[in-house]
């Protein structure tokens, strides 16, 4: 009745035989990939990177980025921390005439461009670097030191839950980097 109403695979059960081949893209790391246990990371999903400052978060993007390109995917990287180094871009391997960059003006500007360009299909990664730049536009225009609890959390959670579907059905693997 649920799939007569919704579609083939709107319900299954986990021990049925059908088995979902996941799309990965490597991240240039073959010991990270077998960890991985898919052989990369997944397209078609949202892929939070976190750690540390200068624990390598950005290279790792960066080195998806490169391996997506060499297998003739287009990418984008939105540049929130304005802090992209295209010379160490393409050390890694990055084809910089061929890479999308945008570096927005607030959370709410780099998230739509991220909705429309992974609703437009065309974009194979997406990066988003960094999340803690998200700065919604409210907080911006603000006085120094005033107060706005829950702004960023609040914007995140609405741009999640709008992004998901569209990634989901245009297979692009979206990458937000977090500290």
């Amino acid at each position: 009745q649920i799939e007569r109403a919704f579609g083939k695979g709107s319900i299954m059960r986990l021990g049925g035989s059908q088995v979902v081949e996941v799309e990965t893209i490597s991240t240039g790391s073959l010991g990270l990939d077998i960890a991985l246990g898919v052989g990369g990371l997944p397209r078609g999903r949202v892929v939070e990177v976190y750690g540390p400052e200068s624990s390598g978060k950005t290279t790792l993007a960066l080195q998806t980025i490169a391996e997506a390109q060499k297998a003739g995917g287009v990418c984008g990287f939105i540049d929130a921390e304005h802090a992209l180094d295209p010379a160490y871009a393409r050390k890694l391997g990055v084809n910089l005439d061929d890479l999308l960059i945008s570096q927005p003006d607030n959370g709410e500007q780099a998230l739509e461009i991220a909705d429309t360009l992974i609703r437009s299909g065309s974009v194979d990664v997406l990066v988003i670097d960094s999340v803690a730049a998200l700065t919604p536009k409210a907080e911006l225009e603000g006085e120094m030191g005033e107060s706005r609890p829950g702004l960023q959390a609040r914007l995140m959670s609405q741009a999640l839950r709008k992004l998901t579907g569209s990634i989901s059905r245009t297979k692009t693997m979206v990458i937000f980097i977090n500290q």
